[in-house]
C-alpha cells in the first residue's frame, strides 16, 4: 500500500485527505504534517490519521510527500526534508507539490541528486471530490511515478498531465477558473433579483442551471458551440441575451482575463524561482 505523508494541513491538505480516505485508502497510510496544536487535534479527530510537527517524522518510509503550504513556506519545509535525508534507502520517494508558483527545478536543487518531483495545480472544487488537477514531471520523475500521482489525485476529482511550461496558463484557466465562475453566477443572481425573484431563488436556479450545463457538456458529446447553438432559437430570448452579451465584449474580456491571470502566474513564478 502507498504510505503518503501530506505536509500542511490547510483547506487543499484537508480536502485530499478526505478525498483519500472517502476513496478507499487506510487511515494508517497516511500521516499529517500541522505546526499549530488546535489544528493538528482537529485533524487527528476529523481524519483519524496521524498528525506530528515533525517533518522528519512524518515522511519517514513515504511513498509520496505532498506538499500542501503556501510558497512563502516552501523554503523551510525543503529544509526540513533535506535533513531527514528523504528518499534515501531502499524505499523509493517522491515529492508532490501543490504550491503555486513554485517550479520543479526549485526542490531538485535543494534535494538529493536526481529526486523525482511532480508539481501540481490544483483548484478548490477539490474540497467537494470535483477538483480539475493538471500535473507536471520534473526532469527526474519516471512515467510510473507520473502514473501514481494522478490514482491519488483522481480521489478529489480529475487529473490531466502538461509540460511544466504549460503550468501558468493551467493556473490562468482552472485555477483561477472557479473564481471566474462565481462572479458569473454572482452576476446572474443579482440580476435575477433586480427582476424580482428573491435571492434564495435566484440562487437555487442559477446553481442548479450551471451544474446541468456542465453535465450536459461533459456527457452529450456535443462541443460548447453546438450545445449554445441548440439553446439559441433564432430571434428568441436566448439570442436577445446573447446579443447583449457579445455586445458587452464578454469573449474579449475573458481573453484579456486570463492572459492576465497567466502573466501574472509567470511573475510570481520568477519571483518564487
Amino acid at each position: 500500500m502507498t504510505r503518503i505523508a501530506v505536509v500542511g494541513g490547510g483547506r487543499i491538505g484537508e480536502a485530499l485527505l478526505a478525498g483519500l480516505l472517502e476513496s478507499g485508502r487506510a487511515s494508517k497510510d497516511l500521516v499529517v504534517v500541522e505546526a499549530v496544536p488546535a489544528r493538528a487535534e482537529l485533524l487527528g479527530e476529523r481524519f483519524g490519521v496521524r498528525v506530528t510537527d515533525a517533518v522528519a517524522d512524518a515522511v519517514a518510509g513515504a511513498d509520496l510527500v505532498v506538499i500542501a503550504v503556501k510558497p512563502q513556506d516552501v523554503d523551510g519545509v525543503v529544509t526540513e526534508l533535506a535533513k531527514a535525508e528523504i528518499g534515501e534507502g531502499e524505499r523509493e520517494t517522491v515529492l508532490v507539490s501543490l504550491a503555486a508558483g513554485v517550479p520543479t527545478a526549485r526542490f531538485e536543487a535543494k534535494l538529493p541528486a536526481g529526486f523525482p518531483v511532480v508539481r501540481v495545480m490544483p483548484n478548490t472544487p477539490m474540497l467537494v471530490g470535483q477538483g480539475m488537477s493538471a500535473i507536471a514531471p520534473g526532469r527526474y520523475a519516471r512515467k510510473e511515478q507520473l502514473a501514481l500521482v494522478t490514482e491519488v489525485l483522481e480521489s478529489v476529482g480529475k487529473v490531466v498531465t502538461v509540460s511544466e511550461s504549460q503550468m501558468d496558463a493551467v493556473t490562468a484557466v482552472s485555477g483561477s477558473g472557479p473564481a471566474y465562475f462565481f462572479l458569473v453566477v454572482e452576476a446572474m443572481i443579482d440580476a435575477s433579483v433586480s427582476m424580482g425573484l428573491s435571492r434564495e431563488v435566484a440562487t437555487r436556479l442559477v446553481t442548479q442551471t450551471f451544474l446541468g450545463s456542465a453535465a450536459l457538456l461533459e456527457e452529450s458529446g456535443q462541443s460548447a458551440v453546438e450545445l449554445r447553438a441548440a439553446v439559441t432559437s433564432p430571434a428568441g430570448t436566448t439570442a436577445a441575451a446573447v446579443r447583449e452579451l457579445e455586445r458587452g465584449a464578454v469573449r474579449s474580456a475573458f481573453h484579456e482575463a486570463l492572459h492576465a491571470a497567466k502573466a501574472r502566474s509567470a511573475e510570481l513564478a520568477g519571483a518564487a524561482d
